[in-house]
């Protein structure tokens, strides 16, 4: 039977990943909030993007349970896990858009893959998504001629084409210049507060977690598994663990170990 926790869109226990028998992470456990901005921390290589590709699909556990409103999603049949899927939105880092296809074709890939929806409408929709983001100039325009941050834009337009239930961004400010990183922030916020759809974050980056996530999870490379839970303004003030320390508080001197 499913498990029925209204306020949880997310669950995740004792999840275990890795390639050919070697582990990334082992037996992490976390609750993602409806409605709320989480983030899954740590420094480069600890394995955080490989965890991301088990929640939305892309990589099978080893072990462990990932639950969407109380169904487990890796117990159901390859068709119903792609049905699911559908109700998933994904930035990938770097926006992954295609780069034959204009702004607008971009976004609406989806709709035309998923949906009977007629052209007309799909347009509609498309300029909507696109103006959610902040894009309402540039849809003609293919990924090479758009700014970084515009790029990322795109692809978060596109991630909202189907109205997902979750979102999951990869590393979403990664690579930007810092204006266009907080502006990137502040429309996550936006989006969230407007709509009330909930957000995984992939991250290392101090400044958008502090700016953007209520929750979150900390992994280490070392042990490869959780080492802390909490807001990250929580852990920058409170944690005692060396590593997540140092991480929430640079430049002070604190050893990593």
């Amino acid at each position: 039977m499913p498990d029925q926790d209204a306020s949880l869109m997310l669950k995740v226990r004792d999840l275990s990943v890795g390639f050919g028998g070697t582990p990334v992470q082992h037996d992490v456990s976390f609750d993602v909030k409806r409605g709320s901005i989480f983030g899954i921390m740590g420094i480069s290589g600890c394995g955080k993007s490989t965890l991301l590709r088990a929640l939305i699909g892309l990589l099978r556990p080893s072990a462990g349970s990932v639950l969407f409103d109380g169904e487990d999603y890796w117990a159901l049949a390859e068709e119903q896990r792609a049905i699911r899927g559908r109700r998933f939105g994904v930035v990938f880092q770097g926006g992954a858009l295609w780069s034959s296809l204009t702004a607008a074709q971009n976004v609406a890939l989806p709709m035309q893959m998923f949906t009977n929806s007629s052209n007309v409408l799909i347009d509609a929709l498309v300029a909507v998504k696109l103006s959610l983001v902040g894009l309402e100039t540039g849809r003609e325009s293919l990924p090479s001629d758009l700014s970084g941050g515009m790029q990322r834009r795109v692809g978060l337009a596109r991630a909202l084409a189907l109205d997902p239930d979750i979102l999951f961004l990869d590393e979403p400010s990664a690579g930007l210049d810092p204006i266009s990183a907080r502006h990137f922030d502040k429309l996550i916020v936006q989006l969230r507060d407007g709509f009330g759809v909930t957000v995984v974050m992939v991250s290392h980056e101090l400044t958008s977690l502090l700016a953007t996530c209520d929750d979150g999870v900390f992994l280490d490379a070392e042990s490869h598994t959780a080492i802390a839970h909490g807001a990250p303004r929580t852990m920058r003030e409170q944690c005692t663990v060396p590593l997540v320390h140092a991480f929430m508080n640079p430049g002070t001197g604190s050893d990593a170990r």
